[in-house]
């Protein structure tokens, strides 16, 4: 009799058995999804800190004015210096990389040529873009206006007729054909 009554408890520790590897298994997939929530919520916020930079610039800085503004030279030779001093980084096209981020955000796009400006001038020490103070003023509005020239057309769409006209008339051609020419400052 005494073996008959070990065979209920038998049964009862291997469903408790079971049904504790179920809940373990259970806790484990819910550890696994909370912590990739929790690295996609903190990669989302790492991109937009990225960028909240742009809004440290003092109103001062946010209000300047780029005096090549209207030079359409200013565009190639800033291409030129954004290869020498910064495709490092932010990536030959400015579509950035591990090192450093895009500058054709939209977040950087939007912002004020005076703004990137007071960036480029001040750095971003603690995110690893070094200071470039050192650079001549117009060689840093130079850069500047390159940059503003990568966003996208404000104009209606581009008919399949006018495409390879577009692309070669773009910065970024003008930039390719210029590179072989030395840097006019």
């Amino acid at each position: 009799m005494a073996t008959n009554q070990l065979e209920p408890n038998m049964k009862i520790g291997r469903r408790c058995n079971h049904v504790a590897a179920v809940f373990a298994i259970i806790a484990l997939i819910l550890a696994n999804y909370l912590a990739a929530a929790r690295n996609q919520d903190s990669a989302q916020k790492q991109q937009k800190s990225v960028y909240a930079v742009l809004s440290k610039a003092p109103q001062k800085a946010v209000t300047r004015r780029n005096p090549l503004e209207n030079d359409p030279d200013a565009v190639v030779a800033g291409g030129k210096l954004f290869e020498i001093h910064c495709s490092e980084c932010h990536g030959g096209m400015a579509e950035g990389g591990r090192r450093a981020p895009s500058l054709v955000a939209e977040e950087v796009q939007q912002a004020t040529p005076g703004t990137l400006f007071w960036i480029l001038t001040n750095g971003v020490v603690r995110r690893g873009m070094p200071v470039w103070s050192k650079l001549p003023e117009p060689q840093r509005w130079q850069i500047v206006r390159y940059l503003k020239s990568l966003a996208p057309p404000k104009s209606p769409p581009i008919s399949p007729e006018n495409h390879s006209k577009t692309l070669s008339a773009s910065p970024h051609a003008a930039v390719r054909r210029s590179r072989q020419q030395p840097i006019a400052v």
